[in-house]
């Protein structure tokens, strides 16, 4: 047995620091992240500034398009439940994917950013894409599985949640000396 002993053939940068696998790794899900986010910021101003959307009914209507969705929807009901007042769901939902797309590009409490995210794309796909066939023509079930490794990891690097893990991590060497 050979404990310790590097035994893959990768070299590492010529300063003796990290090889571009490590920086890889480390960067992985930034452009996840940074899609997510700036789509998520994107959707929520595009419900925000769209007079036609938030609505009740009419063409284009959060009302006449959760009408539309309810009988192939997974679960009616949630729709029944929106559709009881669709314009304060339509502002919910908008402000929802606001928050939820600045926390996620800024890495502002980025986990429960991603959990929020993954719980609109998933009320999203069990009622207005559920009835795409095959399912991998609706748009909301790949976002829900793409929130899933931000929910595990939270960003790590380049974000405000990084920045406050390394002042508290200072904080607490310094108050050991």
């Amino acid at each position: 047995m050979t404990h310790g002993t590097r035994t893959d053939s990768h070299t590492p940068y010529r300063d003796g620091g990290h090889d571009w696998r490590d920086a890889a790794t480390r960067y992985a899900l930034l452009p996840l992240r940074v899609f997510l986010g700036v789509t998520f910021i994107y959707a929520g101003l595009d419900k925000l500034t769209d007079s036609a959307f938030m609505a009740e009914s009419g063409s284009g209507s959060i009302g006449d398009m959760m009408s539309a969705a309810r009988d192939a929807s997974a679960i009616p009901a949630m729709i029944d439940l929106a559709l009881k007042n669709p314009v304060g769901f339509g502002y919910a939902i908008a402000i929802g994917e606001l928050a939820v797309g600045i926390g996620t590009l800024i890495g502002l409490l980025a986990r429960l950013a991603a959990l929020g995210g993954a719980l609109i794309s998933l009320s999203l796909w069990l009622t207005v894409s559920w009835s795409s066939s095959p399912y991998y023509y609706g748009n909301d079930l790949p976002y829900l599985m793409a929130w899933i490794p931000l929910i595990l990891a939270g960003a790590p690097i380049l974000s405000v949640d990084a920045a406050f893990r390394s002042r508290r991590n200072r904080h607490r060497a310094g108050s050991y000396r």
